[in-house]
């Protein structure tokens, strides 16, 4: 028997029984995998491709499961082998998910190695363009009018001076 307390206002201590020994020969691990889990793949596979896993990381998903259920030290703390394995394919299959989220840190490495120019002017340049396409804008403004109307037709719209003139 071990005594742990839970942390708390009300606090007592909770007796946890250990049933069998803490470290189980390969053999007992294996006798109980084939007979409480291998039952269940088929169960966990068709559970999965509902789920909408893709079939490659169905596969993935259950190998991972076997690995992690071999590198278990004990076997006796699993009441129910199905559950166990069901649950097990479930935290295996989040990860995948969280972990295809994530951006390696050397991809953006690589992405800053290739030196891509961005076409686009800075905020800055865009403010000062702004400003200064205002002044000017107020400069031809406070130009006398046929001399404007000549002046936008040139400069801005492009005709020629014979354009211009009729």
């Amino acid at each position: 028997d071990v005594a742990v307390s839970r942390p708390g206002p009300n606090a007592s201590p909770v007796r946890i029984v250990v049933e069998g020994p803490l470290k189980q020969s390969r053999a007992e691990i294996v006798a109980f995998v084939g007979g409480q889990i291998l039952p269940h793949e088929a169960d966990v596979r068709a559970w999965l491709r509902r789920s909408g896993s893709a079939p490659a990381d169905v596969d993935d998903v259950i190998q991972e499961t076997y690995c992690r259920l071999a590198a278990l030290d004990s076997v006796a703390h699993i009441a129910s082998g199905r559950a166990y394995f069901f649950r097990t394919a479930r935290n295996i299959a989040i990860e995948k998910i969280r972990r295809a989220r994530i951006v390696r840190i050397d991809c953006v490495t690589e992405i800053d190695a290739l030196n891509v120019v961005d076409e686009e002017p800075s905020p800055e340049r865009v403010v000062a363009g702004r400003r200064e396409l205002g002044r000017v804008q107020r400069l031809i403004e406070g130009l006398p009018e046929r001399c404007r109307q000549i002046f936008t037709l040139r400069r801005i719209h492009g005709l020629s001076q014979r354009e211009t003139a009729l």
